[in-house]
């Protein structure tokens, strides 16, 4: 672990392993996000791997494999957790796969409660269409944090210039309604960074992206977009809607 991470995470007593208490997480936001503002990446996920041991997870839509990438460097076997909406293009479902088997992670595939054919019974059919949020809710965002009751803190690729919704994303931040540590180890990184890094390692990326898709969802609320577009825009289209509710 380098100097840095060491410095961010010495502070911090008992185990790893066991769970921590609402007010010692809040307490290790508000000393480590100043600390780790400016940090690389990988020192940022050497400290979280520190600080929470194995109550510390990563998430990914499986746009590309980055995050996992550094994330397996520091940590080998760390648990990766994929929301499995029942409505993913089958690129990403690939793309999941592919990580599986090539990096050393501990991949776990999280799903609703209910099937999508259970949900149309419930809700009518292509609820995405009619009320997205509620769709969102129940396919990503209930699920989510059914997952995350296993962990203090779980890493994000989310990035800063994705979205003006995201400009103020804290790498280090505390997630009031899932009362957990939210990390953000990319969250400065820009889109030419993130693609130099993938071309300098050779790592896996959707194939959608080389294909329009420059920010991939459930499929029926995907779309590509022009060259010039905000990154984002393709996610639900024609709406105000920008976020599935993970971020908010």
């Amino acid at each position: 672990m380098t100097v840095a991470a060491t410095d961010a995470a010495r502070n911090f007593k008992g185990s790893a392993t066991e769970g921590r208490s609402e007010r010692e997480l809040e307490e290790i936001v508000s000393h480590a996000g100043a600390e780790l503002e400016l940090a690389p990446a990988e020192v940022i996920i050497e400290w979280s791997v520190a600080t929470f041991g194995d109550r510390f997870c990563v998430t990914s839509s499986m746009n590309d494999a980055v995050l996992l990438h550094l994330a397996a460097q520091v940590a080998p076997g760390i648990d990766v957790l994929f929301l499995d909406t029942g409505y993913h293009f089958a690129e990403t479902l690939g793309t999941r796969d592919a990580a599986a088997a090539t990096l050393p992670v501990t991949l776990r595939t999280v799903t609703p409660r209910h099937s999508v054919a259970e949900q149309d019974a419930t809700h009518g059919k292509d609820l995405f269409a009619r009320d997205p949020d509620l769709c969102c809710a129940l396919r990503k965002v209930a699920p989510l944090e059914e997952a995350l009751r296993d962990y203090d803190a779980w890493a994000t690729g989310l990035r800063r210039q994705e979205t003006h919704d995201r400009v103020i994303a804290p790498v280090i931040g505390w997630d009031e309604r899932k009362r957990k540590v939210k990390v953000s180890p990319l969250a400065r990184w820009s889109h030419a960074q993130v693609e130099r890094y993938v071309a300098d390692n050779g790592i896996l990326v959707n194939p959608l992206q080389r294909d329009g898709y420059a920010s991939i969802g459930c499929g029926p609320c995907t779309r590509r977009i022009a060259p010039g577009d905000d990154l984002r825009s393709g996610r639900w289209s024609g709406r105000d809607k920008t976020e599935c509710g993970i971020h908010a």
